[in-house]
């Protein structure tokens, strides 16, 4: 079984991924990583961030390693991930290996659940269940700035909000694999959800699903 999360930043939908895999013993990958990975990289080593062929050179070679660096889950690493993911060559560069995890999770496990922005519509449009996780801007952006200061980080909230709102105009208006639900995806509003409201509401489709 295939189950694709996507959604904006903040949403809830990476800690929901989690625990449904974790609840239904499936593999879990978080492609945003992915794209933090390369962006970071292009940060550390100097490149532009409008040099498209660094940053397919870079997604082409990208290794384990790579998801180990201090500084993954910083905004600057996900400002550039927003950045580098619009660039085509990159997205096809990290494609084959999201959807060779899909297809064929890690340790033997039944299935498997990947989060993301175009999981449902691009790298596993034929997912046996489509979920869309979203929240208000405003809500999103004070989850952040928790989320930073629990971290021992800076964060203002103007700033958090005003980088969510680009960032969200970004990732909705690129010309490859705009950031939207798939036309068959479930929508899971969780502005006023905590996480186990999330999960029982996303656990009950996977039943649902299940039950079909």
């Amino acid at each position: 079984m295939i189950i694709a999360i996507d959604g904006p930043a903040a949403a809830g939908k990476g800690t929901l991924a989690r625990r449904l895999a974790d609840h239904l013993g499936f593999a879990y990958l978080d492609t945003g990583m992915l794209y933090r990975a390369v962006g970071l990289k292009m940060l550390l080593e100097g490149h532009g961030m409008n040099d498209d062929e660094d940053a397919i050179d870079i997604a082409r070679t990208l290794g384990p390693a790579d998801l180990q660096v201090d500084g993954l889950r910083g905004d600057d690493a996900a400002q550039a991930a927003s950045l580098v993911a619009a660039v085509p060559g990159v997205r096809d560069a990290l494609l084959a290996f999201q959807r060779d995890f899909a297809r064929r999770p890690p340790e033997g496990t039944a299935g498997a659940v990947l989060d993301g922005r175009d999981i449902g519509t691009v790298v596993c449009p034929d997912a046996d269940l489509k979920l869309f996780i979203t929240a208000s801007t405003e809500v999103r952006a004070q989850r952040r700035v928790k989320e930073l200061q629990e971290r021992g980080l800076e964060a203002i909230y103007a700033r958090v909000l005003r980088d969510m709102q680009e960032r969200d105009a970004r990732d909705s208006g690129r010309s490859v694999a705009p950031l939207e639900p798939a036309t068959d995806a479930v929508v899971i509003d969780t502005s006023a959800m905590d996480a186990d409201a999330a999960f029982a509401a996303a656990l009950a489709e996977v039943d649902r699903r299940n039950a079909g």
